[in-house]
C-alpha cells in the first residue's frame, strides 16, 4: 500500500490553551499509541456529496443508472462497487480492471465537487477539538482507515482542516480491494516505518460509529472505541465488542482518556 515501508516522524505535540491535560508522569510520555479514525460519520458527514459522486462515476463505467445504494459502513469503495453493480443488475463482469475505472471515475467526481463540501457536509461535534487533543498526547501516531481512497478521503479531510492532526501518509484507503480489518493490520505492521517494530494490539485504537467497524478493529487487531454518532445503538456496538462507547466527540479529555484506557 502507499505510505508502507518509509519511515515517518511521530506528530509534533499540539499545543492548547489549557484545554488539554498533559502527560502525568513519565511511564505515560514513554507509551508508543497507534490511534486510527473512520472518517464518515466518525469525524464528518459528506453523505449528500459523496451519494452524487458516486452516482456519475457508476453510470460512467457502467452506462447504467445507480438507482440502489448499499449501506457504506464498516465498507470500501471497492467492496461497495461490486455489490452496486449486483444491487443495480448490470449486465456485464465486474473484474478489477473495471473497479479500477470505476475508483479513478469517483476520485474525480468526487474532487470536482470539493467545494459544495462545507456547505453541503458537516463536521461532527467535537471532532476538530479531539483530533487535536489526542494529537497533543506523547508518542502518539494518529491516521485514518477510510474505505474512500486516498485522494477522496484527503479531500474530506481537507474541506473541513482536519488533516493536519493526521499522518495521512501511513492511512489505510478503499484504493486498495481489501476490507478494513486487513487495512487495520497492514497499518498495525508497517506505520512505524522501515526497520520499526510493529504496534501491538495493546497500543492500537480505531475510533469509529459502526457495528462493521467494531469488529474489524477486532479482527485486525485494535481496541475498538465507538462514538454514537451514527445510527447503531450502545447496545449494538457493545455487543459487536466495543471496550468503549462515546456519545459523541464533544469532550476532548473524554477522548483522550479512552484512547488512554485503550492502551494502557
Amino acid at each position: 500500500m502507499a505510505g508502507f515501508g518509509l519511515h515517518f516522524p511521530l506528530q509534533t505535540p499540539i499545543r492548547h490553551n489549557g484545554d488539554v491535560p498533559k502527560a502525568a508522569n513519565a511511564e505515560e510520555s514513554a507509551i508508543s499509541r497507534l490511534v486510527l479514525w473512520n472518517v464518515d460519520l466518525t469525524l464528518l458527514d459528506v453523505g449528500q456529496v459523496m451519494r452524487a459522486a458516486y452516482a456519475e462515476a457508476f453510470e460512467k463505467v457502467t452506462g447504467e443508472p445507480l438507482v440502489y445504494l448499499t449501506s457504506a459502513a464498516g465498507r470500501t469503495d471497492s467492496e461497495m462497487f461490486f455489490e452496486f453493480c449486483a444491487r443495480n443488475y448490470v449486465d456485464f463482469e465486474a473484474d478489477t480492471d473495471t473497479l479500477a475505472e470505476f475508483l479513478a471515475a469517483l476520485e474525480k467526481a468526487f474532487v470536482a465537487r470539493s467545494d459544495q463540501l462545507p456547505a453541503k457536509g458537516r463536521l461532527m461535534s467535537g471532532a476538530a477539538a479531539s483530533l487535536a487533543a489526542v494529537a497533543s498526547m506523547p508518542g502518539t501516531v494518529q491516521t485514518v482507515v477510510s474505505g474512500s481512497t486516498r485522494a477522496t478521503a484527503t479531500a474530506k479531510l481537507v474541506a473541513f482542516g482536519l488533516d493536519t492532526h493526521l499522518n495521512l501518509a501511513v492511512g489505510g484507503f478503499g484504493s486498495v480491494n481489501y476490507p478494513k480489518a486487513s487495512l487495520i493490520q497492514s497499518i498495525r505492521l508497517h506505520a512505524a516505518g522501515e526497520g520499526g517494530r510493529a504496534y501491538a494490539e495493546q497500543e492500537t485504537v480505531f475510533i469509529s460509529s459502526s457495528v462493521p467497524d467494531v469488529r474489524a478493529a477486532l479482527i485486525g487487531g485494535a481496541t475498538p472505541i465507538a462514538v454514537l454518532n451514527d445510527s447503531a445503538t450502545e447496545g449494538q456496538l457493545r455487543d459487536a465488542g466495543a471496550r468503549i462507547v462515546l456519545p459523541d466527540l464533544s469532550d476532548p479529555r473524554a477522548v483522550m482518556t479512552a484512547v488512554h484506557q485503550a492502551t494502557d
